[in-house]
C-alpha cells in the first residue's frame, strides 16, 4: 500500500487489537507517516489460537488497513505468508525504519504485559527516535486503579461506582439512578422460553481465502473455521450495526436472563460485542451511552436492571480486570494458590463428555470460539477448579479458545475470578458449585448421562462430590473465609457419607479422562 518510501520521517505501529479509527493519531494524514500493521509468527503462535481468532484478527487488520489506505494514509501490511512474518516484533520494526529511512518509531502502548515489555525493553538502535501513545480507548488508567486502592484490596464495586460517579452514568445528580447501584439479584433468572428469542445473527463473511493462507502458513489452531459463515463483525460499520441490533432485540431481557445456561439458543440475549470491543472497533463509552440512552427513550422496554448490569460489565468489570492485571504483572501470572497441578482432560479440545453442560459449552467454543460468562465461570471454570486443574493449563485453555481474549482480560478473570489462583486478590471466595446450581439455572440435567440429585455411584453427577472433595482438601485455607457457608454444612454430615463423597470424588479424580 505504500506507493513510495521517499520522505518517510515516521514510523507507527498498529498492533492487531489497536483498531481504533478515531484514535488521534488519524485525525490528520501526513505523508511523512507509514503505518505499519504486522500479521506477525510470535502473535499467532504464542499459545495455540482458535481458527476463528486468527481469521477475526487477520480479517479486521486488513480491512481496518484499506480503511486508513482509503483516507489517504500511508500503510505498510505484512501477511501471515510472507516470509518477514517470521521475524520477531521489535527486530521487523528496526528493519523497516531502516527500509523506510524513518528517524523516528511509535506504537500505542499495548494491552498485554508481554508484549509492552517485549518493545519496551528491547536495545532500539540510538539513531531511532521511540515513543509510546496512549490508545485511547479505556476510561481508567492504571494509575486511576491504584490510587483507588492503596492498600491493595481491590474492590470491584468500589471501582466501578468511582467511574459511574467521573462519566455520570445511571447517575441523578450525585446519586445512583433509582437510589440503588447494583441490581445483580434482579438479573438470575433461568431461561425457560416465556419469551422469544432474539433474530439469529444474519451477517456472514467469506473468509475461505484467508482460512487458506492461515493453513499454507502452517499455524497451529483447533477449532472449527465457520470460514464461509463467519459472523464476527470485521470493522467498524458491522460493530456499530452488531450494537444496534443487541439494544433492539437482545438488551430487553438481557439482565433476566445473563446467568442462564439454555440449550434453546447458543448466544441467547448476549450482546457477542466483546470481540469488537477488545480490538477496539468499538469504544466503551459509546456502547455504554447507547445502552443507557435506550434506557432513558423506553425504561418500560429496557428495565434499568438489565441495563445496569450490562453497563457494569463494561465500565465495572472491564476497567477493573484490567487495572487489577496491570497492578499485579508479572507476578499475577505464576500464582497458583491451591497448587493445583492436574492436566486438562482430553475432551476439553473436543467436547466429548457424558457430562452434558460441559460437553454443550465447550462445543459450543469450537464452533463459535464463543460462550457467555456464566458457561466459562460456572461450568468449565467450576469444573476446572473442582478437579485441580494448574492454572497455566486454565489460562492457555481460555486464551485459545474464544475471539475476544486477550492476556490482560483473560488472565483476571481465569485465574483471578474462575480459579481463585490468586488466593483472594480479585474474588472474595472461589466461584464453584454442585449440580444444584446448574441445574436451577439450566436445562442441561435433563438429558445428561449423569443425575443431578444423585450424589454417589455409577450415575452419580461429579460436581456434586467433587465440590464437597474440594472444600475437604482445601480446609486450611478456606475454612475461615466468613463467605463460604460450605463448612457448615460439611461439618453436620453423617461421616458415611462424607467418605462416600470423598472416594466418589477420588473415584472421578482418577478418571478425569473418561467422564
Amino acid at each position: 500500500m505504500v506507493s513510495s518510501i521517499a520522505s518517510i520521517k515516521e514510523v507507527r505501529l498498529i498492533l492487531g487489537d489497536q483498531l481504533n479509527a478515531s484514535h488521534p493519531w488519524f485525525s490528520d494524514v501526513d505523508s511523512q507517516v507509514v503505518y505499519v500493521m504486522l500479521e506477525i509468527r510470535q502473535e499467532a503462535t504464542y499459545v495455540k489460537h482458535h481458527i476463528q481468532k486468527l481469521l477475526g484478527f487477520f480479517g479486521a487488520m486488513r480491512r481496518f488497513a484499506d480503511h486508513l489506505a482509503q483516507a489517504g494514509h500511508r500503510v505498510y501490511y505484512q501477511k501471515i505468508g510472507d516470509e518477514a512474518s517470521n521475524i520477531p516484533l521489535p527486530e521487523r520494526l528496526v528493519a523497516l525504519a531502516e527500509e523506510f529511512s524513518a528517524q523516528h518509531l511509535s506504537w500505542q502502548q499495548p494491552d498485554e504485559y508481554r508484549l509492552a515489555h517485549q518493545l519496551a525493553d528491547f536495545p532500539w538502535p540510538s539513531n531511532l527516535h521511540v515513543t509510546i501513545a496512549d490508545s485511547a480507548h479505556f476510561l481508567s488508567t492504571p494509575a486511576t486503579f491504584t490510587d483507588c486502592f492503596p492498600k491493595g484490596r481491590y474492590l470491584m464495586e468500589t471501582f466501578y461506582r468511582k467511574l459511574r460517579k467521573q462519566y455520570g452514568v445511571l447517575m441523578e445528580g450525585n446519586q445512583p439512578a433509582r437510589g440503588k447501584w447494583n441490581f445483580d439479584h434482579d438479573n438470575r433468572q433461568p431461561y425457560k422460553q416465556e419469551v422469544p428469542l432474539p433474530p439469529p445473527p444474519r451477517r456472514f463473511h467469506d473468509l475461505r481465502a484467508l482460512e487458506k493462507e492461515i493453513l499454507a502458513a502452517e499455524l497451529p489452531h483447533f477449532g472449527e473455521s465457520q470460514s464461509e459463515r463467519f459472523l464476527w463483525p470485521l470493522n467498524r460499520d458491522e460493530a456499530l450495526a452488531d450494537l444496534q441490533d443487541f439494544i433492539l432485540h437482545r438488551l430487553p431481557y438481557f439482565g433476566r436472563f445473563q446467568d442462564s445456561l439454555s440449550e434453546a439458543d447458543e448466544f441467547l440475549f448476549h450482546s457477542r460485542l466483546s470481540f469488537a470491543l477488545n480490538v477496539k472497533l468499538l469504544h466503551p463509552l459509546e456502547v455504554i451511552q447507547a445502552v443507557e440512552l435506550a434506557y432513558h427513550s423506553d425504561p418500560e422496554r429496557y428495565p434499568l436492571s438489565g441495563v445496569e448490569g450490562f453497563i457494569r460489565q463494561i465500565l465495572g468489570w472491564r476497567e477493573y480486570v484490567r487495572g487489577l492485571y496491570w497492578a499485579n504483572m508479572p507476578e499475577y501470572a505464576s500464582k497458583n494458590y491451591f497448587d493445583h497441578q492436574t492436566t486438562l482432560p482430553s475432551w476439553f479440545w473436543t467436547g466429548e463428555t457424558k457430562m452434558r453442560c460441559l460437553s454443550k459449552a465447550i462445543k459450543q467454543s469450537l464452533k463459535h470460539a464463543y460462550a457467555h460468562h456464566i458457561q466459562r465461570l460456572m461450568v468449565t471454570g467450576n469444573f476446572m477448579l473442582l478437579a485441580g486443574i494448574h492454572p497455566d493449563e486454565a489460562d492457555a485453555w481460555y486464551l485459545g479458545i474464544y475471539i475476544d481474549a486477550l492476556e490482560w482480560v483473560e488472565m483476571p478473570n481465569t485465574r483471578g475470578m474462575s480459579q481463585f489462583a490468586d488466593g483472594g486478590l480479585m474474588a472474595t471466595k472461589p466461584y464453584v458449585s454442585s449440580a444444584q446450581y446448574l441445574k436451577k439455572m439450566g436445562d442441561h440435567c435433563k438429558a445428561c448421562f449423569y443425575k443431578p440429585e444423585v450424589k454417589t455411584g455409577n450415575r452419580a453427577c461429579p460436581f456434586n462430590s467433587l465440590y464437597w472433595h474440594f472444600f475437604h482438601r482445601h480446609d486450611a485455607l478456606l475454612r475461615k473465609n466468613p463467605r463460604l457457608m460450605a463448612y457448615r454444612l460439611w461439618d453436620k454430615m453423617n461421616p458415611t457419607d462424607k467418605e462416600a463423597l470423598l472416594q466418589q470424588a477420588d473415584f472421578y479424580l482418577n478418571q478425569l479422562e473418561v467422564l
